[in-house]
């Protein structure tokens, strides 16, 4: 076994992933002896300790076991799970942490980002085929299925959030950023009644499917409420009183609660705010941010029931808002 330590993270831990990647690749089988503490330190030219301790933490993950605390052999076989993604975001971030806390510790998950580059993400792809178990994949594009993906068997491939393509015979958990929001938005539809115009701050570079924009144009006239598109916020903007928003981007909101407050306005009482996807600071600044989106912890659940029981799953998770005091 060749392997050289690097600074991304502890000798413990890198010598435990080293281990686990062994038994994944099945050059270590499920039965077979471990080589000694004394060999491993000799070899990794690493203290006998941080071997112990190596050891240690796969067996408590269950991936082996010790003889009279002394002789270990591989317990069971690691899976390995590929779960690509955007880019982080707090409401990703609560999706992996669902998944690790749902899953086996004998599952080992590696986590990239492609930050919606094409070209990385067909990279990605590409290196990983036939190296894990189940790949659980945020594609790169709302409306492009990749080709790429089409090199993984479909039985062991999960696509998250994007989906506006032919999924056909794939298995999938996504949400639906046009029918989605236009519900979504219909459920309060009565509060909405108080504001005198609706905008959607949306940049046209942003990742988030453009559609949207026509969603939210066809509630507002199916309504009969006046409505405007925004780009962005900028730093001059003026925030008017009895407007209401709704916002793609965190920076635009927090923008909006800045430029309100230098105005002497607040969410909720002077204009409506409502902003996509939940953040943790949206309970606490001024009295809570209204947000918009699908349940990221029920995506999480979704994704490991997919991992551990091998059956197809096809659903679309709904739009709902997590009404506070900000409209």
């Amino acid at each position: 076994m060749d392997f050289k330590f690097d600074g991304k993270s502890t000798k413990v831990q890198q010598l435990a992933e080293f281990i686990q990647d062994a038994i994944a690749a099945n050059e270590l089988k499920v039965g077979e002896k471990i080589p000694s503490i004394n060999h491993l330190s000799r070899q990794f030219s690493v203290s006998r300790d941080t071997v112990f301790k190596s050891l240690s933490d796969l067996r408590l993950r269950g991936v082996i076991d010790a003889i009279h605390g002394k002789n270990y052999y591989v317990a069971s076989h690691t899976k390995s799970i590929l779960l690509l993604l955007d880019e982080y975001s707090p409401f990703k971030e609560v999706l992996h942490t669902i998944l690790v806390s749902k899953l086996p510790k004998s599952y080992k998950i590696d986590l990239w980002f492609h930050q919606y580059n094409e070209h990385l993400f067909n990279n990605i792809i590409h290196e990983s085929i036939g190296k894990y178990n189940k790949y659980l994949v945020m594609n790169y594009d709302n409306e492009k299925f990749s080709d790429a993906l089409s090199k993984i068997d479909k039985k062991k491939l999960l696509l998250l959030d994007f989906g506006k393509f032919d999924k056909k015979g794939y298995s999938y958990v996504c949400q639906d950023f046009d029918n989605g929001l236009y519900d979504a938005l219909s459920s309060i539809r009565d509060e909405l009644r108080k504001f005198k115009k609706l905008f959607f701050v949306l940049n046209k570079k942003h990742k988030h499917p453009q559609s949207s924009k026509t969603a939210f144009s066809n509630f507002c006239l199916d309504n009969k409420f006046e409505f405007g598109i925004l780009d962005e916020i900028l730093e001059k903007s003026v925030i008017q009183e009895g407007f209401f928003y709704l916002v793609i981007k965190q920076e635009d909101v927090v923008k909006i609660v800045k430029q309100g407050q230098s105005e002497g306005l607040k969410p909720g009482k002077n204009y409506g705010l409502l902003a996509y996807n939940e953040n943790p600071f949206f309970e606490v600044i001024e009295n809570g941010i209204s947000s918009i989106g699908i349940d990221w912890h029920e995506m999480g659940k979704i994704a490991a029931q997919f991992v551990l029981d091998n059956q197809t799953i096809q659903t679309y998770l709904p739009t709902v808002i997590k009404k506070r005091d900000s409209f």
